[in-house]
């Protein structure tokens, strides 16, 4: 499978192009950064590919793309690849609802799979946090997320995904509207990520969490959803990790 890395000088970027270059059965065709990167020009782990910018005219013969950059250079690519239905895998977070209907727009091109979290174990984690809030909407629903010192000091995309989908299933469940999650954000030294959970039920309380070790965890999860969005060979549509999951075709 031929790949193509967006992001590839930033944190999981870097950990993609190294499991790329390290698979056999993996080709990196093309690892782009944005053009004022101090790496354009240079050779990619001292081989012959070089590190280049993304731009309207490249001609990247490629399976898949994988973008892990920022929302503004996420939709700058969207427009730079136009109609082409080469398919995106997306793990960018920090769109806003007009940045994702303008993402909605594109996957009448091609598919384009999205999610705030792809490290692996973590689709089933949230879906089980989501079971547990049907089951038991009167439990009161709060997160937490714990992340490297050098993060934004704000609610990550993944706490905003895991609020928004307990605060929708309870709401479902219940018939009226829940109480919306409050999001607790700390920063510590290089943890990866921390994401938790917690049910209050007054006397009995549920807890769960979720710990990823090391960044490669992102860049797994990316490179076999990308795996299952090539290998559906199907056409244009917005899919999720859960869709992945589920060998939904």
């Amino acid at each position: 499978m031929r790949i193509a890395v967006f992001g590839a000088s930033g944190r999981v970027g870097t950990k993609l192009v190294e499991l790329v270059l390290a698979n056999p059965g993996l080709d990196l065709v093309a690892a782009l950064v944005s053009p004022g990167s101090r790496l354009v020009g240079s050779p990619v782990a001292g081989g012959s590919l070089e590190y280049r910018p993304a731009e309207a005219a490249m001609n990247t013969h490629n399976d898949v793309m994988i973008d892990f950059s920022t929302p503004s250079a996420s939709l700058a690519l969207q427009k730079d690849v136009g109609t082409k239905p080469i398919p995106m895998v997306i793990g960018t977070t920090g769109f806003s609802p007009e940045e994702q209907e303008r993402l909605i727009e594109w996957s009448t091109h091609r598919p384009l799979l999205v999610s705030a979290n792809f490290a692996r174990g973590f689709e089933a984690f949230r879906l089980g946090a989501v079971e547990f809030a049907g089951r038991m909407p009167d439990a009161e629903a709060s997160v937490g997320e714990i992340y490297h010192a050098r993060k934004k000091n704000e609610p990550s995309g993944t706490s905003r995904l895991l609020a928004r989908d307990l605060f929708e299933k309870r709401s479902r469940t219940m018939g009226f509207a829940a109480p919306e999650p409050p999001v607790s954000v700390r920063r510590e030294g290089d943890t990866v990520g921390v994401n938790e959970v917690r049910f209050d039920m007054g006397s009995a309380e549920l807890v769960m969490t979720y710990r990823v070790h090391a960044l490669a965890a992102y860049a797994e999860g990316a490179l076999a959803a990308a795996q299952w969005l090539v290998s559906r060979n199907g056409g244009p549509g917005l899919y999720s990790l859960a869709d992945s999951l589920a060998g939904k075709g």
